[in-house]
């Protein structure tokens, strides 16, 4: 129980092996979080749930990986005319998807197994489909998670040059259209991920205005490895058996469908009409709330009573309850959401939660047009 339940405390700062600790600090805990993480522990001993290693999980991850693995299979070994080859890079596309939201992400966030080795494993497969797990736990498990939505510290809300989703970035005159354009322009984000992102912040050691110890020994192996790897899955192989404007095509295809997939579902939790983009206080830098509270008035859920949505987004439409819980197993977000729902209303902590995806969709299309519009402050 101790080790699922554990989260950044009051004032925190995220701390690795290697000493690396960041600037801002929250407000001390109101009580909110220390009676919050009470009750669901309470639940969880009451039910007898299995904070990690479930056997939901394990079943889960042999599907999705089947499924990637015979996609990948028959796009590249079987398939041989346009029609056939289309709907298999689809496919593909969403599996790689899929590895994402389920696979890596509990693995990453030590929320798979309770064995560090399989988390680890786990963690891996976004190397396998051309991440970097180390990468993606400084950008999202330590930065993302504990800055939500801080413009500057949180980079999942940076998009660069090509949008502005927080009121503290500054606007261009194009964006005015970007509640049109960036939805194809999900799609390029995944080519970018593979082609400069992870190099650049290998290169500078900065995410956005976090500093982060760059891999060294093994962690740089793998990162190297997983590059090479991911290399001869995407490109190498197909070659020996396609020209190469077909597995270029194809590619942009598959990885266009991942890109879209993945921006627009994380997209839906918090850059949305009711997440709040909190600044820091300008004299002493630290935050005006405490961290659980930042946590959730930055955070919006959305249909959290469709299964199916649920099964396929790895749970990541219970945004709250993984931002306050990281290291639970997602399948175990439904059980412990009402808890964390009515704890927010009896602590006056706001608890949003879209109804369904296409309301949560509409939202953050609503939202790249007001921070696109002209003098949009927020």
């Amino acid at each position: 129980m101790q080790v699922a339940m554990k989260t950044p405390g009051p004032g925190a700062r995220p701390q690795d092996d290697e000493g690396t600790e960041q600037r801002l600090k929250f407000a001390p805990d109101s009580g909110f979080h220390r009676e919050l993480r009470r009750r669901v522990e309470s639940l969880i001993r009451e039910r007898g749930i299995r904070e990690r290693d479930c056997p939901r999980m394990y079943l889960k991850t042999a599907i999705v990986l089947a499924v990637f693995a015979l996609s990948y299979a028959l796009l590249v070994f079987a398939a041989s005319t346009w029609w056939q080859a289309l709907p298999l890079a689809v496919l593909l596309g969403l599996a790689t998807a899929e590895i994402g939201f389920n696979i890596q992400h509990d693995g990453g966030h030590k929320a798979y197994s309770r064995h560090a080795w399989v988390n680890k494993l786990m963690a891996m497969t976004l190397d396998l489909v051309g991440g970097s797990s180390y990468m993606w736990r400084w950008k999202h498990v330590v930065f993302h998670h504990m800055y939500v939505n801080v413009a500057d510290h949180d980079t999942d809300i940076d998009l660069g040059i090509f949008g502005r989703l927080s009121p503290q970035q500054p606007r261009r005159a194009a964006y005015r259209w970007q509640q049109w354009y960036l939805w194809p322009l999900y799609g390029l984000m995944a080519i970018k991920w593979h082609f400069y992102d992870d190099y650049r912040d290998l290169i500078t050691g900065r995410m956005g205005a976090n500093r982060f110890p760059r891999p060294r020994g093994w962690e740089l192996v793998l990162f190297v490895g997983g590059k090479l790897t991911f290399l001869a899955i995407a490109f190498v192989i197909p070659l020996l058996l396609h020209p190469l404007w077909t597995v270029l095509l194809f590619y942009v295809i598959t990885v266009g469908v991942v890109g879209v997939t993945l921006s627009v579902v994380f997209q839906l939790a918090h850059a949305v009409e009711d997440a709040h983009f909190p600044v820091p206080l300008p004299d002493t830098g630290r935050m005006q709330e405490p961290w659980a509270v930042h946590q959730v008035e930055a955070t919006v859920d959305f249909a959290r009573t469709n299964r199916l949505v649920s099964w396929l987004v790895g749970g990541l439409n219970f945004q709250i309850e993984h931002h306050l819980f990281p290291t639970l197993s997602h399948v175990n977000y439904p059980a412990i959401a009402a808890v964390v729902e009515r704890t927010c209303r009896e602590f006056d902590v706001p608890y949003i939660a879209n109804p369904s995806f296409h309301a949560a969709v509409a939202s953050h299309y609503r939202w790249l047009k007001r921070m696109g519009a002209a003098g949009a402050a927020g």
